[in-house]
Protein backbone atom coordinates (compact mmCIF):
# COMPACT_ATOMS: atom_id res chain seq x y z
CA UNK A 1 0.00 0.00 0.00
CA UNK A 2 1.46 3.08 -0.86
CA UNK A 3 0.71 6.96 0.97
CA UNK A 4 2.11 9.68 0.00
CA UNK A 5 2.32 12.92 2.18
CA UNK A 6 2.78 16.17 0.51
CA UNK A 7 4.29 19.32 1.62
CA UNK A 8 3.59 22.79 -0.47
CA UNK A 9 5.91 25.89 -0.85
CA UNK A 10 2.86 27.64 1.13
CA UNK A 11 3.63 24.67 4.24
CA UNK A 12 0.11 23.66 3.21
CA UNK A 13 -0.23 19.09 3.89
CA UNK A 14 -1.80 16.92 1.66
CA UNK A 15 -2.17 13.53 2.39
CA UNK A 16 -3.29 10.85 -0.19
CA UNK A 17 -2.82 7.19 -1.44
CA UNK A 18 -2.91 5.23 -4.42
CA UNK A 19 -0.60 4.80 -7.27
CA UNK A 20 -1.32 8.08 -9.19
CA UNK A 21 1.24 10.34 -6.93
CA UNK A 22 3.92 8.10 -6.86
CA UNK A 23 5.94 9.76 -8.83
CA UNK A 24 8.84 12.78 -8.29
CA UNK A 25 7.30 16.04 -6.70
CA UNK A 26 6.29 19.24 -8.30
CA UNK A 27 9.10 22.21 -8.30
CA UNK A 28 9.06 23.48 -4.83
CA UNK A 29 7.14 20.97 -3.06
CA UNK A 30 8.73 18.14 -1.21
CA UNK A 31 7.18 14.52 -0.89
CA UNK A 32 7.19 11.38 1.34
CA UNK A 33 6.15 7.94 -0.05
CA UNK A 34 5.72 4.77 2.27
CA UNK A 35 5.11 2.01 1.10
CA UNK A 36 4.39 -1.17 3.21
CA UNK A 37 3.77 -4.54 2.14
CA UNK A 38 5.97 -4.15 -0.73
CA UNK A 39 5.95 -7.07 -3.84
CA UNK A 40 7.83 -6.96 -6.92
CA UNK A 41 5.18 -4.50 -8.72
CA UNK A 42 5.17 -2.09 -6.51
CA UNK A 43 8.60 -1.87 -6.25
CA UNK A 44 8.93 -1.68 -10.41
CA UNK A 45 6.57 0.84 -10.07
CA UNK A 46 8.95 2.80 -8.53
CA UNK A 47 11.90 2.23 -10.14
CA UNK A 48 10.14 3.16 -13.13
CA UNK A 49 9.14 6.59 -11.99
CA UNK A 50 12.12 7.70 -9.69
CA UNK A 51 15.02 5.77 -11.65
CA UNK A 52 15.95 3.66 -8.85
CA UNK A 53 19.42 1.64 -9.14
CA UNK A 54 18.01 -1.81 -9.97
CA UNK A 55 20.26 -2.97 -7.44
CA UNK A 56 18.62 -0.85 -4.34
CA UNK A 57 15.18 -2.19 -5.99
CA UNK A 58 16.68 -5.70 -5.26
CA UNK A 59 17.66 -5.45 -1.80
CA UNK A 60 13.87 -4.16 -1.41
CA UNK A 61 12.83 -7.42 -2.33
CA UNK A 62 14.41 -9.42 0.39
CA UNK A 63 14.19 -7.84 4.29
CA UNK A 64 17.42 -9.32 5.24
CA UNK A 65 19.67 -6.56 4.63
CA UNK A 66 22.76 -5.02 7.18
CA UNK A 67 22.42 -1.57 7.78
CA UNK A 68 24.01 0.58 5.05
CA UNK A 69 24.88 3.54 3.23
CA UNK A 70 24.88 3.63 -0.49
CA UNK A 71 25.14 7.05 -2.82
CA UNK A 72 23.91 6.90 -6.52
CA UNK A 73 24.07 9.96 -9.10
CA UNK A 74 20.62 11.12 -8.25
CA UNK A 75 19.71 9.34 -5.18
CA UNK A 76 20.42 8.21 -1.54
CA UNK A 77 19.57 4.36 -0.42
CA UNK A 78 19.39 3.68 3.11
CA UNK A 79 18.88 0.56 5.27
CA UNK A 80 18.28 1.28 8.99
CA UNK A 81 16.94 -1.07 11.90
CA UNK A 82 14.72 -0.71 14.41
CA UNK A 83 14.07 -3.49 16.96
CA UNK A 84 12.08 -6.12 18.70
CA UNK A 85 11.66 -8.11 21.92
CA UNK A 86 8.41 -10.19 22.22
CA UNK A 87 7.04 -11.01 25.46
CA UNK A 88 7.54 -14.70 25.80
CA UNK A 89 9.61 -16.02 28.30
CA UNK A 90 12.13 -17.45 25.55
CA UNK A 91 12.83 -13.39 24.68
CA UNK A 92 12.53 -13.75 21.21
CA UNK A 93 13.56 -10.78 18.82
CA UNK A 94 13.84 -9.25 15.47
CA UNK A 95 15.44 -6.31 13.98
CA UNK A 96 12.62 -4.70 12.45
CA UNK A 97 14.20 -3.03 9.06
CA UNK A 98 13.77 -0.19 7.21
CA UNK A 99 14.77 0.81 3.55
CA UNK A 100 14.80 4.66 2.78
CA UNK A 101 15.04 6.34 -0.74
CA UNK A 102 16.14 9.69 -0.49
CA UNK A 103 16.89 12.13 -3.41
CA UNK A 104 16.14 15.90 -4.30
CA UNK A 105 12.89 17.00 -2.40
CA UNK A 106 11.37 13.67 -1.62
CA UNK A 107 11.56 10.40 0.67
CA UNK A 108 10.61 6.89 0.16
CA UNK A 109 10.61 4.62 2.82
CA UNK A 110 9.77 0.86 1.87
CA UNK A 111 8.73 -2.07 4.96
CA UNK A 112 7.21 -5.05 4.87
CA UNK A 113 5.16 -4.21 8.06
CA UNK A 114 3.73 -1.04 10.07
CA UNK A 115 6.61 0.92 12.26
CA UNK A 116 4.79 2.56 15.51
CA UNK A 117 8.38 4.33 15.06
CA UNK A 118 7.51 5.76 11.35
CA UNK A 119 4.00 5.94 12.07
CA UNK A 120 4.48 8.53 14.96
CA UNK A 121 6.95 10.51 12.35
CA UNK A 122 3.75 10.45 9.75
CA UNK A 123 1.36 11.82 11.60
CA UNK A 124 3.40 14.36 13.17
CA UNK A 125 4.55 15.67 9.69
CA UNK A 126 0.60 15.76 8.48
CA UNK A 127 0.00 17.88 11.71
CA UNK A 128 2.32 20.27 11.46
CA UNK A 129 3.42 20.76 7.36
CA UNK A 130 6.49 23.28 8.28
CA UNK A 131 8.89 20.30 9.35
CA UNK A 132 8.59 18.59 6.10
CA UNK A 133 9.82 22.02 4.20
CA UNK A 134 13.00 21.60 6.55
CA UNK A 135 13.81 19.21 3.95
CA UNK A 136 13.23 15.57 3.05
CA UNK A 137 16.78 14.68 4.77
CA UNK A 138 15.41 16.30 7.92
CA UNK A 139 12.35 13.76 7.88
CA UNK A 140 15.09 11.05 7.00
CA UNK A 141 16.72 12.09 10.70
CA UNK A 142 13.47 11.64 11.99
CA UNK A 143 12.86 8.58 11.52
CA UNK A 144 16.26 7.54 12.39
CA UNK A 145 15.97 9.02 15.71
CA UNK A 146 12.43 7.58 16.02
CA UNK A 147 13.65 4.21 15.05
CA UNK A 148 17.15 4.59 17.52
CA UNK A 149 15.52 5.86 20.55
CA UNK A 150 13.14 2.80 20.02
CA UNK A 151 16.23 1.10 21.27
CA UNK A 152 16.15 2.32 24.55
CA UNK A 153 13.35 0.59 26.39
CA UNK A 154 14.58 -2.50 25.16
CA UNK A 155 18.17 -1.82 26.42
CA UNK A 156 16.70 -0.92 30.00
CA UNK A 157 14.41 -3.95 30.17
CA UNK A 158 17.75 -6.32 29.78
CA UNK A 159 19.59 -4.42 32.03
CA UNK A 160 16.78 -4.88 34.75
CA UNK A 161 16.43 -8.47 33.72
CA UNK A 162 19.90 -8.68 34.53
CA UNK A 163 20.37 -6.91 37.69
CA UNK A 164 16.97 -9.45 38.54
CA UNK A 165 19.21 -12.65 37.68
CA UNK A 166 22.28 -11.83 39.54
CA UNK A 167 20.31 -11.24 42.71
CA UNK A 168 18.67 -14.68 42.39
CA UNK A 169 21.93 -16.24 41.43
CA UNK A 170 23.53 -15.21 44.69
CA UNK A 171 20.60 -16.13 46.69
CA UNK A 172 20.33 -19.60 47.64
CA UNK A 173 17.03 -19.61 47.98
CA UNK A 174 16.30 -18.80 44.48
CA UNK A 175 16.61 -21.12 41.43
CA UNK A 176 18.26 -19.97 38.37
CA UNK A 177 18.14 -21.57 34.77
CA UNK A 178 20.99 -21.51 32.84
CA UNK A 179 18.73 -21.17 29.91
CA UNK A 180 17.65 -17.82 31.14
CA UNK A 181 21.64 -16.54 31.07
CA UNK A 182 21.73 -18.01 27.47
CA UNK A 183 18.54 -16.34 26.68
CA UNK A 184 20.10 -12.69 27.14
CA UNK A 185 23.30 -13.46 26.17
CA UNK A 186 21.79 -14.30 22.63
CA UNK A 187 19.50 -11.51 22.71
CA UNK A 188 22.64 -9.32 23.13
CA UNK A 189 23.99 -11.03 20.60
CA UNK A 190 21.73 -10.19 17.76
CA UNK A 191 21.37 -6.60 19.01
CA UNK A 192 24.83 -6.07 18.69
CA UNK A 193 25.31 -7.14 15.09
CA UNK A 194 22.41 -4.60 14.38
CA UNK A 195 24.05 -2.17 16.34
CA UNK A 196 27.54 -2.11 15.01
CA UNK A 197 26.88 -1.81 10.92
CA UNK A 198 24.62 0.86 12.38
CA UNK A 199 27.33 3.06 14.19
CA UNK A 200 29.27 3.17 10.94
CA UNK A 201 26.06 4.27 8.77
CA UNK A 202 25.30 7.17 11.03
CA UNK A 203 28.86 8.28 11.24
CA UNK A 204 28.43 8.38 7.96
CA UNK A 205 25.68 10.77 7.56
CA UNK A 206 26.65 13.04 10.50
CA UNK A 207 30.04 13.55 9.29
CA UNK A 208 28.53 13.72 5.69
CA UNK A 209 27.28 17.56 5.55
CA UNK A 210 27.10 17.89 1.98
CA UNK A 211 24.80 16.18 -1.29
CA UNK A 212 22.29 14.72 0.20
CA UNK A 213 22.52 15.32 3.63
CA UNK A 214 22.71 19.43 4.14
CA UNK A 215 24.99 20.75 6.76
CA UNK A 216 22.35 21.79 9.28
CA UNK A 217 21.18 18.46 9.27
CA UNK A 218 24.32 16.31 9.77
CA UNK A 219 24.59 18.31 13.05
CA UNK A 220 21.42 16.57 14.09
CA UNK A 221 22.48 12.92 12.85
CA UNK A 222 25.23 13.65 15.06
CA UNK A 223 22.47 13.55 17.85
CA UNK A 224 21.27 9.99 16.54
CA UNK A 225 25.13 9.15 16.38
CA UNK A 226 25.96 10.09 20.02
CA UNK A 227 22.72 7.89 20.59
CA UNK A 228 23.89 4.95 18.88
CA UNK A 229 27.60 4.94 21.05
CA UNK A 230 25.56 5.12 23.91
CA UNK A 231 23.51 1.98 23.01
CA UNK A 232 26.58 0.16 21.76
CA UNK A 233 28.62 0.85 24.99
CA UNK A 234 25.30 -0.23 27.33
CA UNK A 235 25.06 -3.42 24.94
CA UNK A 236 28.78 -4.36 25.36
CA UNK A 237 28.83 -3.65 28.99
CA UNK A 238 25.34 -5.62 29.82
CA UNK A 239 27.14 -8.65 27.56
CA UNK A 240 29.91 -8.34 30.10
CA UNK A 241 27.41 -8.51 32.90
CA UNK A 242 25.92 -11.32 31.48
CA UNK A 243 29.28 -13.43 31.12
CA UNK A 244 29.61 -12.55 34.35
CA UNK A 245 26.04 -13.45 35.87
CA UNK A 246 27.10 -17.12 33.91
CA UNK A 247 30.18 -17.42 35.73
CA UNK A 248 28.70 -16.84 39.40
CA UNK A 249 26.22 -19.19 37.94
CA UNK A 250 28.16 -21.99 37.26
CA UNK A 251 30.19 -21.17 40.71
CA UNK A 252 27.12 -21.11 42.58
CA UNK A 253 26.18 -24.58 40.95
CA UNK A 254 29.79 -25.87 41.28
CA UNK A 255 29.73 -24.77 45.47
CA UNK A 256 26.24 -26.59 45.96
CA UNK A 257 27.68 -29.85 44.24
CA UNK A 258 30.74 -29.76 46.67
CA UNK A 259 28.73 -28.87 49.81
CA UNK A 260 26.61 -31.84 49.02
CA UNK A 261 29.87 -34.24 48.40
CA UNK A 262 31.12 -33.05 51.44
CA UNK A 263 28.01 -33.88 54.10
CA UNK A 264 27.58 -37.68 51.72
CA UNK A 265 31.32 -37.63 53.04
CA UNK A 266 31.08 -36.75 56.42
CA UNK A 267 28.38 -38.77 56.57
CA UNK A 268 30.16 -41.86 55.00
CA UNK A 269 32.75 -40.93 57.32
CA UNK A 270 30.86 -41.71 60.52
CA UNK A 271 29.38 -44.87 59.46
CA UNK A 272 33.06 -47.08 58.54
CA UNK A 273 33.33 -47.20 61.97
CA UNK A 274 29.39 -48.40 62.28
CA UNK A 275 30.11 -50.96 59.39
CA UNK A 276 33.51 -52.29 60.71
CA UNK A 277 31.76 -52.83 64.36
CA UNK A 278 28.33 -54.16 63.19
CA UNK A 279 29.94 -56.65 60.32
CA UNK A 280 32.10 -58.15 62.85
CA UNK A 281 30.48 -58.75 65.57
CA UNK A 282 27.71 -60.23 62.63
CA UNK A 283 29.52 -63.18 62.06
CA UNK A 284 27.78 -66.43 62.78
CA UNK A 285 29.71 -67.98 66.58
CA UNK A 286 28.00 -70.35 68.56
CA UNK A 287 29.18 -68.48 71.34
CA UNK A 288 30.52 -65.18 72.11
CA UNK A 289 33.82 -64.15 71.59
CA UNK A 290 35.84 -64.78 74.67
CA UNK A 291 33.11 -66.51 76.14
CA UNK A 292 30.93 -63.44 78.10
CA UNK A 293 28.78 -60.60 77.23
CA UNK A 294 31.57 -57.88 77.87
CA UNK A 295 32.76 -57.75 74.72
CA UNK A 296 29.34 -57.13 73.15
CA UNK A 297 28.38 -54.51 75.15
CA UNK A 298 32.06 -52.61 74.48
CA UNK A 299 30.50 -52.69 70.78
CA UNK A 300 27.12 -51.15 71.89
CA UNK A 301 29.08 -48.39 73.84
CA UNK A 302 31.46 -47.76 70.48
CA UNK A 303 28.43 -48.09 68.21
CA UNK A 304 27.02 -45.01 70.26
CA UNK A 305 30.20 -43.28 71.35
CA UNK A 306 32.16 -43.79 67.91
CA UNK A 307 29.65 -41.43 65.69
CA UNK A 308 29.10 -38.92 68.28
CA UNK A 309 32.80 -38.69 69.18
CA UNK A 310 33.29 -38.01 65.03
CA UNK A 311 30.15 -35.89 64.89
CA UNK A 312 31.94 -33.01 67.46
CA UNK A 313 34.74 -33.17 65.96
CA UNK A 314 33.56 -32.88 62.64
CA UNK A 315 31.40 -29.41 63.80
CA UNK A 316 34.21 -28.21 66.28
CA UNK A 317 36.25 -28.44 62.91
CA UNK A 318 33.71 -26.42 61.24
CA UNK A 319 33.23 -29.31 58.22
CA UNK A 320 30.02 -30.47 59.69
CA UNK A 321 27.66 -26.98 59.72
Amino acid sequence: MFRILDVHEDGLSVVCAGLANVAPPAAGDIRWIDLVEQDADKLRVLAERFRFHPLAIEDCLHFDQRPKLESYSDHMFLVIHGFRVNGDKALTSAAVELHIFLGHGFLVTVHESPLPELDAVWNRLAQDGSLLRRGADYVCYLIADALIDGYFPVVDGIMAKIDQLEDRVLDVSEEVNLQEILDLKRLLVEMRRVLSPQRDVLALLAKHGEGWIEEHTAIYFRDVYDHVLRLHETVESAREMVANTRDAYLWSASQRTNEIMKRLTILSAIFLPLTFLTGFFGQNFEDMPFGNYGLMIGMLVSCILVPAGMIYYFVKSKWFV
